[in-house]
């Protein structure tokens, strides 16, 4: 048999169980008879450019190193968010410098988008490698697959934290409004999981509100004053990216921001300008909370259920890879809700790449500030059980490359 070579890489932001399923990747290559050493690149794509590659093959035969990064936050390799141009041929000289024969890649809608160009230039170049796309995003977002790897955490991470901030703000006799902001660009999967929250004793939150429905600063003041009537303590949570009804950002209309590699809008603070809107309009005290890189990076308190389909979805992307498949993307296919199943299918890249997944209308409530109980089942099995974290110390024991 002649055995070939692979090559990982992480792109994107991190999650708290990316390296699960890099963890994944790494023990179904190192198990597979079709190939000989698994590399990492460092950086992502950036790493494969530069030659920054390591081999991963002798220090994760060690289970107890394998399980050590299954459970360690951020990217193990690092990231990169590079929109890839014309640097093919230099890419694929470099796969073959390094008798690479498979190419995983994990990340989310940017990364498929690296995955579907280098599959092209694979496909028209007759290049064997056989190129295979792991879905993960906090965000949700990715086409076609039931959910991505690194949600399931970051949504127990918002709710739970959720709660810990309405009890907090239940201690004083007056009026308080929160403000809670996390990320979601365009889809509002994240704040919608702060619904799950709730458990009956604890309402919070109050109000969400999701970038799928358009932003009206006005209803927004109204829905506040309403709640205030009722109640003292009111806890509100709203995406990164809400927008007006011409599609403008919240966030660009009071302050100027960048732009990243892809030409997205750099988002973050809506919540501080809002909070401002909200005392000078009402006189009410008002606190606001960015979540930002916490909810990405929550490995202590990350979903079982979560982390151990992120290390499932890395082996089977090797399966898949093995099978011959390539200019694929491995995701989930849902059976059942109650009780939760999914299995991993793969599909073509073409059709998930540069594609967005919103949260449906129809799980959003006709007041346009709350989801339905058909999202809370949705989401409810994904945040479900507690990963084994090791200690050290008395704080969490991570490895580093």
């Amino acid at each position: 048999m002649l055995r070939k070579n692979a090559i990982v890489g992480q792109s994107g932001g991190p999650t708290s169980v990316i390296n699960a399923s890099l963890a994944g990747v790494i023990n179904g290559c190192i198990k597979a008879e079709e190939i000989d050493r698994v590399y990492g690149a460092v950086y992502g794509i950036e790493g494969v450019l530069n030659e920054n590659i390591i081999d991963l093959t002798d220090k994760f035969s060690n289970e107890e190193e394998l399980k050590l990064l299954k459970v360690t936050p951020a990217s193990y390799l690092g990231s990169c968010r590079r929109k890839l141009k014309d640097e093919f041929k230099e890419i694929f000289d470099v796969f073959e410098k390094y008798d690479i024969g498979y190419f995983f890649y994990i990340g989310g809608n940017d990364s498929m988008d690296t995955v579907m160009k280098l599959s092209h230039y694979a496909k028209d170049n007759n290049i064997p490698v056989k190129i295979v796309g792991v879905p993960k995003t906090i965000d949700n977002d990715l086409e076609i697959t039931d959910h991505t790897p690194g949600f399931g955490s970051a949504a127990k991470f918002v709710a739970t934290t959720i709660k810990e901030i309405a009890h907090d703000a239940d201690v004083y006799d007056k009026t308080l409004v929160t403000i809670i902001e996390t990320m979601g660009r365009n889809a509002g999967w994240l704040t919608a999981a702060s619904a799950l929250a709730r458990d009956g004793i604890i309402d919070a939150p109050h109000l969400i509100y999701l970038p799928e429905i358009d932003f009206d600063v006005e209803k927004f003041i109204d829905d506040i004053v309403a709640l205030s009537k009722t109640r003292k303590n009111i806890v509100v949570v709203v995406s990164e990216g809400i927008s007006d009804k011409n599609g403008e950002y919240i966030l660009n209309l009071y302050k100027d921001t960048g732009k990243d590699a892809f030409g997205h809008t750099m988002l973050s603070g809506v919540c501080g300008i809002l909070a401002d809107i909200v005392k000078k309009r009402t006189g009410f005290k008002v606190k606001n909370v960015e979540f930002n890189i916490l909810q990405r990076c929550c490995s202590h308190i990350s979903s079982k259920t979560d982390c151990d389909e992120a290390f499932e979805i890395g082996t089977k992307g090797v399966e898949a890879a093995l099978k011959g498949e390539t200019g694929c993307m491995v995701y989930f296919h849902r059976t059942s809700n109650s009780p939760y199943a999914c299995e991993v299918k793969s599909i073509s890249i073409d059709k998930t790449a540069n594609a967005v997944k919103l949260v449906p209308k129809e799980w959003i409530t006709k007041e346009q500030n709350d989801v339905t109980k058909e999202f809370i089942e949705y989401a409810l099995p994904l945040i479900q059980g507690e990963t084994e974290i090791t200690y050290e110390n008395g704080v969490p024991k991570y490895t580093v490359r």
